[in-house]
């Protein structure tokens, strides 16, 4: 008898179980927690927290800090931060060498560019230089950053210089800031 009644008594349950399931979740619930939709659309692939490393023969490269990163697949496939971006790059000794802040990138495998807007801040931590701007685009295939907005650029020295975009190494070693004006301190006049 023991054999007929658990086989009917695990099948009640298993359907106690999917209609418990079915009854408790209602469309409201899922329209008012988008968790892992931005603007409407959702990722094929979310991650939170990440800290991805690069290396090259062994030798650390650079670090990628996203609190979110969410790729989307398709036609148009991309990757995005919404919620910002840190990327530390590394000199051949593996110290860091230049760290870059924004509040929002996004990348797509189209054209192997990294676009960072929003409260973008580069700052190159051997001669102290920082760099500010809305935007700034990083072509991974020619190994340069460069911008077309507006910048501001202070020196360790506490020299500010503005200008409408910059071009630099990847590693932001050296640079450029195009139609530079701005005021120099100078001590002894």
């Amino acid at each position: 008898m023991n054999r007929f009644i658990y086989p009917i008594l695990k099948s009640t349950l298993c359907i106690l179980a999917i209609g418990v399931l079915f009854v408790s979740c209602q469309e409201d619930e899922f329209s008012k927690t988008n968790l892992l939709s931005y603007k409407g659309k959702y990722p094929d692939e979310s991650s939170a927290n990440l800290h991805l490393t690069f290396s090259d023969s062994g030798r650390l490269n650079s670090q990628i800090n996203p609190p979110l990163l969410n790729k989307y697949n398709g036609e148009e496939s991309y990757m995005d931060c919404p919620e910002g971006i840190e990327i530390i790059s590394y000199d051949f000794m593996g110290k860091p060498e230049a760290i870059l802040k924004a509040d929002y990138a996004i990348s797509n495998d189209r054209d192997g560019c990294m676009e960072a807007r929003n409260h973008v801040i580069i700052t190159n931590l051997a001669k102290g230089d920082t760099i500010t701007t809305e935007k700034i685009v990083w072509d991974k295939r020619n190994r340069k950053i460069y911008s077309d907005v507006p910048v501001r650029q202070t020196r360790a020295d506490g020299t500010v210089y503005l200008g409408t975009g910059f071009d630099a190494d990847e590693k932001f070693t050296k640079y450029t800031v195009r139609n530079p004006r701005g005021e120099i301190i100078a001590d002894d006049l």
